[in-house]
């Protein structure tokens, strides 16, 4: 896939790579107006989209804002046979037209393969913060199991770390109640990530959710039983080492032990991180001390 390298870059973009920028909303409606237009009706939605979910009540206030200024950004389509085209980026303002009465809507006809329009819609919806976690994970598993995607390329394509695309990967593996709290927006993806590996992630989501805790809240709670299990099995640590780790860990939210080796006076302080963004944030904090 080395040959795509260039023009993987330019999805990063999104549709900005395709369309090119526009300065001004002023110069964004013009190129919308000025572009094709086809009947509402000769679009359909692209089986692909990972976004499954589209709220009620945003879709009315984007039908609010269709009504009174139009669509400002072009749908990008594909041709999909005899004046049929299929959305590749655009479903949401798609359905919002349908909702303010529109007739026919500005298009962008690109031609893309199965594997680009996947991309691309992935790009949209990240870029615009239009998935939830799982949608977005979904999408990237998609890239992986149809097109053979590494993670390393998922990143390029998206534009973002591969930690990032990894941690998201993760969160497919959790039950279905605690992705349910999260398509329902009751536990964000920094909340979940801790969750990955935990002893029982119902109950720890259920807590996290009920008492309102912040991400860190719930690291530290996700870290803490791992800890005190480190401790027990350990009954030849003298309480100053236990006291020691206890403090440490509550002090990172991550587990921490500490070997000592009372001949020497010498020993080794090790800390253990869930994910890259964990390693991230202990790396981050050592460096400023």
């Amino acid at each position: 896939m080395a040959d795509e390298t260039g023009g993987r870059r330019a999805l990063g973009r999104g549709l900005a790579a395709l369309i090119g920028d526009v300065s001004t909303e002023a110069e964004a409606v013009d190129r919308a107006r000025g572009g094709r237009r086809v009947p509402i009706e000769f679009l359909t939605p692209n089986p692909r989209n990972p976004r499954k979910a589209f709220d009620g009540d945003d879709l009315e206030a984007l039908s609010g804002s269709i009504k009174e200024k139009g669509i400002v950004q072009p749908i990008l389509v594909r041709p999909a046979g005899a004046d049929r085209f299929e959305i590749i980026a655009g479903e949401r303002r798609w359905r919002a037209a349908q909702r303010a009465g529109l007739h026919d809507v500005p298009v962008l006809v690109h031609e893309a393969s199965d594997k680009e329009a996947l991309e691309l819609a992935i790009v949209e919806n990240v870029q615009r913060a239009d998935l939830n976690a799982l949608e977005e994970g979904a999408g990237y598993q998609e890239l992986i199991d149809a097109f053979g995607y590494s993670q390393a390329e998922i990143a390029t394509v998206i534009g973002k770390s591969r930690s990032h695309v990894a941690n998201t990967l993760r969160l497919l593996k959790l039950p279905e109640p605690v992705k349910n709290y999260i398509r329902e927006g009751r536990l964000s993806a920094g909340h979940a990530r801790s969750l990955v590996g935990a002893d029982d992630p119902e109950a720890a989501a259920h807590r996290i959710v009920e008492s309102g805790m912040t991400v860190r809240d719930a690291e530290a709670m996700a870290a803490k039983p791992k800890a005190k299990r480190k401790a027990k099995a350990s009954p030849g640590k003298d309480p100053d080492t236990v006291a020691l780790e206890k403090a440490l860990s509550d002090a990172t939210g991550l587990r921490v032990t500490v070997d000592h080796r009372p001949a020497s006076g010498s020993g080794e302080i090790r800390i253990k991180y869930l994910d890259l963004d964990q390693l991230d944030d202990i790396c981050r904090r050592l460096q400023a001390g």
